[in-house]
């Protein structure tokens, strides 16, 4: 959904919320498996991308795919890169990405997969806090493939030490309207 159709100049579905949903519709009614829509960053309004997702079908959202970037060789005065422009991913998309965790989580109600320079233990909290069910990380296995288990290692640790039962506990609470951990600690309910 979120890369470019060259098929079609380079438009990406995911940009349009109309598009989106003719593209969800589609491929839902060739399947019943579960079927996760990664949203692209590269728009104006992900909410209303990502509530014509779930509209349309969607039973996950992953949020989010690169960001559009373009590099330039400066003694040469060209792109670096043969197509001009290219997906930036990794810890410089953090921000952009727990944004739009967050906008997102505020639209809809369907599980979403943060994803975008998780690279630590508070990365990862991050994406939870901000409305995330679930994590992926991506360009830091490339410098350490065991970092997911450490990540995971590491959770497990900060829930037993702010006596949290599970990372549902976590899961959106930097919204707004959602009890702080102040408020929290100590809430059997």
């Amino acid at each position: 959904m979120s890369c470019p159709n060259v098929a079609s100049e380079g438009e990406t579905f995911g940009c349009d919320p109309d598009l989106t949903a003719r593209v969800v519709e589609a491929v839902r009614k060739t399947t019943d498996k579960t079927l996760i829509v990664k949203l692209s960053p590269n728009v104006t309004d992900i909410a209303a991308v990502a509530r014509q997702a779930e509209s349309s079908g969607a039973d996950a959202l992953a949020v989010i795919n690169t960001v559009r970037g373009m590099a330039i060789d400066v003694e040469t005065w060209r792109p670096r890169l043969g197509n001009v422009t290219g997906g930036l991913s990794g810890p410089a998309i953090r921000p952009i990405a727990v944004l739009a965790v967050y906008e997102v989580a505020r639209a809809v109600s369907i599980p979403i997969v943060g994803q975008g320079g998780i690279e630590n233990v508070t990365d990862a909290l991050e994406f939870l806090l901000a409305g995330a069910t679930a994590i992926s990380i991506g360009t830091a296995n490339f410098t350490d493939p065991r970092i997911p288990e450490r990540i995971v290692e590491q959770l497990e640790a900060y829930l037993v030490r702010r006596g949290l039962r599970s990372l549902g506990d976590l899961v959106g609470r930097a919204n707004v309207g959602i009890a702080t951990p102040d408020q929290y600690e100590g809430d059997e309910g």
